[in-house]
C-alpha cells in the first residue's frame, strides 16, 4: 500500500508516518510526507499513491476544498482531524474513513484495514474534475458505472457521464453496498436490476429497469443470483 501523508504540525507528522509504518510493516514503499495539498498534487499526479491521509487544519487552506480535490482523485482518502462535527461532511464527500485526534494506534489501524473493503459510511455522492473545478454528482442519479481503463464513467439517468478518476476497484469500496459488481467492467445497483436474461453461448445479461441491457462476468454470476434471490 503506498501511502501519502498531508499534514502540516511536523511533529503529528512523524507520529503518524511512524504508526502507519509499523502497521505496513516491512518490505512496504517508503511512506510520503507533504505540509500541503499543494505540495503533493505532483505525486499525487503520477497515480501512484493508494491512500491519502488529510489532515483538515491546514494552515492558510481551506480544509473541505482540498478535501473535495482529494476525495475526486483516483487514490482513496482517510481524514485524519480533530474537527470531529465535520465527519458527516467528510463522509458525503466520499472518504474512506474518518479518524479523529487524539487518534489510537488501534483507531488508525482500523481506518487503514478498510483499504481493500467497504468504507467506514457509504457516500451519496461522487466527487468528480469537471470544468477546472470539482462537482458532487448525487448517487442517485447515477443509472450505473462502466470501467474506462484506469478511470470510471458515470452513466447519468437524465443521460450523460460524468468521469471519476477512480477505477471501479476504488469505487466498489466507497460505494453502498447495494451496488454490485456485475463485471469486472460494470457496478449497477442490485435494486434497478428488472432481471437476468440467458442468451447464446451460456452469456448471461441483466436487464435494468431502465430498459438498459449489461453483461454478467461468468465469475460473478452465482453471486448475483443469490443477491437478487435475498
Amino acid at each position: 500500500m503506498r501511502l501519502l501523508i498531508v499534514e502540516d504540525e511536523p511533529l503529528a507528522a512523524r507520529r503518524l508516518a511512524r504508526l502507519c509504518e509499523q502497521w505496513l510493516g516491512p518490505g512496504a514503499p517508503p511512506l510520503r510526507v507533504c505540509a500541503s495539498l499543494d505540495e503533493a498534487r505532483a505525486q499525487l499526479a503520477g497515480r501512484d499513491v493508494d491512500v491519502l491521509l488529510l489532515d483538515l487544519n491546514l494552515s492558510g487552506e481551506d480544509g473541505f476544498t482540498l478535501l473535495a480535490e482529494a476525495t475526486a482523485g483516483a487514490f482513496l482518502t482517510v481524514v485524519v482531524s480533530a474537527n470531529t462535527d465535520q465527519a458527516l461532511r467528510a463522509f458525503e464527500l466520499g472518504v474512506l474513513d474518518f479518524v479523529p485526534k487524539p487518534y489510537t494506534p488501534e483507531r488508525l489501524a482500523l481506518a487503514l484495514g478498510r483499504v481493500g473493503s467497504r468504507a467506514a459510511t457509504p457516500l451519496r455522492t461522487l466527487a468528480v474534475r469537471k470544468g477546472g473545478g470539482v462537482v458532487l454528482v448525487p448517487l442517485d442519479s447515477v443509472a450505473y458505472i462502466q470501467g474506462a481503463g484506469d478511470y470510471a464513467e458515470l452513466v447519468l439517468r437524465e443521460g450523460g457521464t460524468e468521469l471519476s478518476e477512480k477505477s471501479l476497484e476504488r469505487l466498489e469500496q466507497l460505494l453502498p453496498a447495494d451496488f454490485f459488481r456485475i463485471h469486472r467492467s460494470y457496478l449497477v445497483r442490485v435494486t434497478d436490476i428488472r432481471e437476468l436474461v440467458a442468451s447464446e453461448g451460456s452469456r448471461t445479461s441483466v436487464d435494468l429497469r431502465d430498459g438498459t441491457r449489461l453483461p454478467v462476468g461468468r465469475s460473478r454470476l452465482p453471486l448475483l443470483r443469490k443477491r437478487l434471490e435475498a
